[in-house]
């Protein structure tokens, strides 16, 4: 079968470059009412049954028949086992991913993440505690996905962030475990996890059951049913986001290989038809060579069938006036990746704005932010870099007001408060204020 990906050419100076960007931006994501029935049921009966309920959904989901929940709990010698039995390769490869994220993350947590207090000039204390959470759910994928990146991105900033206990789900149909996961958990420090998925994993987490203890916030990717049980738990617990098809956004100025941008293309369009990659450069000729990369290296591609059709539906090589103008519809579009394939990335990145990781320079392919450059890979997708950032310690945190008013504050900010509180028509918060005032 003869593969041929054709991602879909525009031109700013077209003048139907507005419509045609749009509806090749659109992705709908609509939810099937069924599913979100079906999801609805199993929260309520995870809530209802508790451990009951989810050993039958993943006896009936997963194939994978256990007695009790006991007997879909990893045990830490498992994942140590796990880790141990890895060729050395794969073992040094984990553990310096591992220490990179954490020295990110731990850099992170120095810069937003530490409680900070001040006085002012009446002397009154003000400032910000931070507290991490006390225990969180981390969902990582399982079956033909496996992702022990993903374990080491979620786990990893909650134990920076100093929660105590961090709680792993992941499926693994007919019994299947991946032992590169369970090594990734036993690395990244997670205290307990089970082989359980779906919306009957999220239902456990957020709400307990006899075995899996609740968690106070659910972080990780999962599939239609993982994400439609996430929207329904929110509120009960936190949730990081809920994410859309994978996107990268590469804006090149021609001095870049056109096989490295090619392939920087498929590293998204190979996770499903639904993934996007989008090409922005203001040399033709350059685009041309791209689109030739993409004929000559698509038939190797294990993965083939995926990037074509991604492409085809999805992809997009648009010629722009200028990079500045290119830099304007990045902001437009808001990638999850963004990769700056330029000689002197420097000169664009301060008129990018929007983003959920940059990745600057011909080097520093968005793979590479995948697994081992250290920053969060979890990015907001669908164009909510708009208002949304990256997985991080500030995810597992919590922040409360300091407030500790001095007397001689108390006079000043008293009589403020009384004036305020009375012209809302609340006599005892301005009373409240009043009573500490001095008496003449």
């Amino acid at each position: 079968m003869s593969t041929m990906a054709q991602p879909l050419r525009l031109s700013t100076t077209a003048p139907g470059f507005e419509a045609d960007f749009k509806a090749r931006l659109h992705w709908s994501d609509d939810t099937d009412a069924a599913i979100e029935q079906r999801v609805a049921d199993i929260l309520s009966d995870v809530r209802t049954r508790g451990d009951a309920a989810v050993l039958e959904y993943t006896q009936r989901f997963d194939a994978l028949q256990a007695a009790s929940m006991k007997q879909l709990e990893l045990g830490a010698d498992e994942l140590r086992a796990a880790f141990e039995s890895l060729p050395a390769e794969q073992r040094k490869a984990l553990e310096t991913a591992a220490a990179r994220v954490r020295s990110y993350h731990d850099a992170q947590k120095k810069a937003s993440g530490e409680s900070w207090t001040y006085r002012d000039a009446d002397g009154t204390l003000l400032g910000q505690k931070v507290t991490p959470l006390d225990r969180v759910g981390i969902y990582v994928p399982g079956g033909k996905a496996a992702y022990p990146s993903s374990v080491l991105m979620n786990a990893i900033p909650a134990q920076v962030a100093g929660v105590e206990q961090i709680i792993m789900v992941v499926p693994t149909p007919r019994g299947e475990k991946n032992p590169l996961v369970l090594a990734a958990a036993h690395v990244a420090g997670v205290t307990r996890a089970f082989t359980i998925g779906g919306a009957q994993a999220v239902a456990a987490l957020a709400y307990g059951t006899a075995t899996v203890p609740n968690v106070d916030k659910i972080t990780g990717p999962g599939n239609a049913y993982v994400a439609a049980a996430k929207r329904r738990v929110f509120g009960t617990v936190g949730i990081d986001m809920i994410a859309g098809p994978s996107e990268i956004l590469v804006l090149a100025d021609g001095s870049t290989p056109a096989d490295w941008v090619a392939m920087d293309l498929f590293s998204q369009a190979e996770h499903d038809e639904l993934a996007q990659s989008i090409l922005l450069c203001p040399d033709a000729a350059y685009i041309d060579r791209v689109q030739a990369e993409i004929h000559r290296l698509l038939p190797q591609m294990p993965r083939r069938e995926i990037i074509e059709k991604s492409l085809n539906g999805r992809g997009a090589l648009i010629l722009t006036r200028s990079m500045e103008e290119a830099c304007e519809i990045s902001n437009r579009i808001a990638p999850e990746h963004l990769e700056i394939s330029s000689h002197q990335p420097e000169r664009w990145e301060p008129l990018l704005r929007h983003a959920g990781a940059i990745f600057m320079g011909a080097y520093t392919s968005e793979s590479l932010g995948d697994y081992c450059a250290g920053p969060n890979h979890v990015l907001p997708t669908s164009g909510t870099a708009r208002f949304s950032s990256p997985l991080g310690v500030y995810d597992f945190q919590k922040r409360s007001s300091l407030i500790q008013v001095s007397e001689a504050g108390a006079q000043a900010l008293g009589q403020v408060a009384s004036v305020l509180a009375h012209g809302e028509g609340l006599q005892a918060h301005a009373m409240a204020a009043e009573f500490r005032l001095k008496k003449n």
